[in-house]
């Protein structure tokens, strides 16, 4: 009798145990809210689409619309941490570099962002080809100026000038004001795009830089620029798209119709196509390479993806006439 009185609660205890198992194994708080808002009963009726939908976004992916910023870093993160040592070097030179709170990642305990990881790796793309130090360098569209605060910060230029609109060589001029110590900040030189005629009348230029502007600009405008740089530049750097994309997933056309419509007529270089196919975007580099040299006599000798995004190319030209 006790043996069976033992039996049966040790049964009882097994039971209990696994009650209390089950009732542990059941779906957290955030599970079950999932689970009445988009991971329901029905998800799996119609799975067309489904991996670009909340219910994936639920499962596996993050969502892009509500996690653009974690893809970003990790994007910043990845660029980071595969750095070669001359590009760490390159960017430790670079002081200031957290003005104007970028978004940014820790890499070999410093704040990394995007934009400088591009400058440094710009700058190793010219340095494999071109000497910098005492060099007179002209940029046409500076953005907020992180190129020439890069190469200010690696090499003893002689002379930096920036040509661009007015409202953005304010910003340029501010910003290297703050993030430039004197000396350097003096080797800078604002062109008012008004005022180019100061450019005309100038010393030859070693290098002449245009980063993802030209392709904003008209084509004639980018016709005249080129003229410019051939008369006046030993050395040209580009870093442009190769084409236009139209996919509305891409960015929302959040700008509106009439920008997407202004932007598929701006740059030399218009076509569109899958920015994400890499057969695509190898096949537009030759006339990316073609559109971007600046005269008869110049001479491409380098030219690679501009890493990291799939669809930018840059290339470095040589005058051969002079």
């Amino acid at each position: 009798m006790l043996t069976v009185s033992v039996y049966l609660a040790g049964a009882a205890l097994i039971r209990a145990e696994r009650n209390e198992m089950a009732r542990n194994l059941q779906a957290s708080p955030q599970w079950e809210r999932i689970q009445r808002g988009w991971v329901t009963e029905d998800a799996s009726a119609d799975l067309t689409g489904f991996k670009s939908d909340e219910r994936n976004f639920n499962i596996s992916l993050w969502s892009p619309e509500a996690n653009g910023v974690r893809y970003l870093k990790t994007l910043v993160y990845q660029l980071a941490t595969s750095l070669g040592e001359a590009d760490r070097e390159r960017l430790r030179r670079i002081g200031n570099r957290e003005f104007g709170d970028p978004l940014t990642v820790r890499v070999d305990g410093e704040p990394v962002c995007l934009d400088y990881l591009q400058a440094v790796l710009e700058l190793g793309f010219i340095r494999r080809r071109l000497g910098l130090d005492r060099a007179r360098v002209l940029e046409i569209g500076a953005g907020y100026g992180r190129t020439c605060h890069a190469m200010l910060s690696n090499h003893d230029l002689a002379e930096y000038w920036i040509v661009d609109l007015t409202n953005t060589l304010r910003i340029s001029r501010e910003y290297l004001r703050a993030v430039l110590d004197d000396a350097d900040f003096a080797k800078v030189r604002f062109v008012d795009v008004r005022d180019i005629d100061q450019v005309v009348g100038a010393e030859r230029f070693d290098l002449c830089v245009n980063i993802h502007s030209f392709t904003e600009m008209t084509p004639e405008t980018v016709r005249d620029y080129l003229d410019l740089i051939d008369e006046k530049c030993a050395a040209f750097y580009v870093k442009n798209p190769v084409g236009k994309f139209l996919d509305p997933r891409l960015d929302g056309h959040f700008k509106g119709h009439e920008a997407v419509e202004e932007a598929l007529r701006t740059g030399p270089l218009r076509r569109v196509l899958d920015i994400f196919d890499e057969q695509a975007v190898a096949s537009a580099v030759p006339e990316f390479v073609t559109a971007y040299q600046p005269g008869d006599g110049w001479d491409c000798v380098a030219h690679d993806r501009a890493l990291p995004w799939s669809y930018f190319w840059q290339a470095l030209y040589e005058n051969g006439g002079g």
